[in-house]
């Protein structure tokens, strides 16, 4: 017994009895909709690092990590439901998996986005360090600018900072600067400006 590749019914024919699809036209419906709904994946994928440069978390690198691993996940098992798809092979349960993958870009997007935006300036904290390092990578859309400053917090070496273009022109290795940090709304504390001291 399989399950419809459309609907996820099980038959016993080649055609459902509860969407009255046969297996090659719940084929074309199921591709349908997994085009679109990766679409949307990809959208958010796209859209998620873009967001986290408004509100920077200090864990920033660690959070695009992981969404990098979230990602490929989810890519891989698109193209395992892709090829299961074409040989007509049961997909119920990775289809289902799948689709908890679909909303993750757009959640974290706007996590990100609220922990900053609720957040208010009272209970801004202000940390002396040092600029250790700078590091640079242009990209298409917006690149990535990092300054690199002695950590305040414990068990931390050093703290990256997503700054703008001004900020990364105006500081270099050396420099006595003052980070002010944010709480954050959710608690995910995130970078709010540096300032020379």
């Amino acid at each position: 017994m399989t399950r419809c590749l459309d609907c996820g019914s099980q038959r016993m024919a080649d055609q459902c009895p509860a969407c009255g699809l046969t297996s090659a036209a719940a084929e074309v419906m199921f591709r349908r909709r997994f085009l679109k709904r990766s679409a949307v994946f990809l959208a958010g994928s796209l859209a998620f690092p873009y967001i986290s440069q408004i509100f920077p978390p200090l864990d920033l690198d660690l959070m695009l990590i992981l969404y990098g691993l979230i990602f490929f996940a989810a890519l891989t098992i698109a193209v395992v439901l892709d090829r299961r798809a074409r040989n007509r092979q049961e997909l119920e349960l990775l289809k289902r998996v799948y689709s908890g993958f679909i909303p993750l870009p757009w959640i974290l997007a706007a996590t990100l986005l609220v922990n900053g935006r609720l957040d208010s300036e009272k209970n801004a904290a202000y940390h002396a360090t040092t600029v250790e390092g700078r590091y640079n990578m242009s990209g298409i859309v917006r690149g990535t600018r990092r300054l690199f400053v002695y950590s305040w917090r414990e068990g931390q070496k050093y703290e990256r900072l997503a700054v703008n273009g001004d900020d990364f022109d105006r500081f270099h290795a050396g420099d006595a600067v003052v980070v002010q940090v944010e709480p954050g709304a959710l608690g995910i504390p995130w970078y709010f400006g540096v300032y020379r001291r």
